[in-house]
């Protein structure tokens, strides 16, 4: 499964702009990967994991603008069609425990 997040937050302000980064911030932080700038998706192995990413999207949101949840099947997300722009992938294809960067 996978988990979508979509979020429009303002960055009028100075506090705004923190929230923001912050935010933005916990997503990486917590495994996101970034499809579009205000996009991010996240793995899950099951709806108990589902509902653990969930949560913590829910606790670390900020109190102003609109962020959004999609979790979708790995079957439904390879579907995705891509009209214009470039894929960037940044998942390692690669079965070795340990990768050094």
């Amino acid at each position: 499964m996978r988990v979508l997040v979509f979020f429009d937050l303002p960055v009028l302000s100075g506090e705004q702009r923190r929230e923001y980064t912050r935010f933005r911030k916990f997503l990486l932080k917590s495994g996101f990967m970034m499809l579009q700038e205000s996009v991010y998706c996240k793995l899950a192995l099951n709806g108990t994991v589902v509902r653990g990413i969930v949560d913590g999207v829910h606790k670390n949101s900020p109190k102003e603008g609109l962020v959004q949840l999609l979790t979708v099947t790995e079957k439904q997300y390879a579907k995705m069609e891509l009209i214009i722009g470039e894929v960037k992938s940044e998942v390692l294809d690669n079965d070795e425990r340990l990768v050094i960067l």
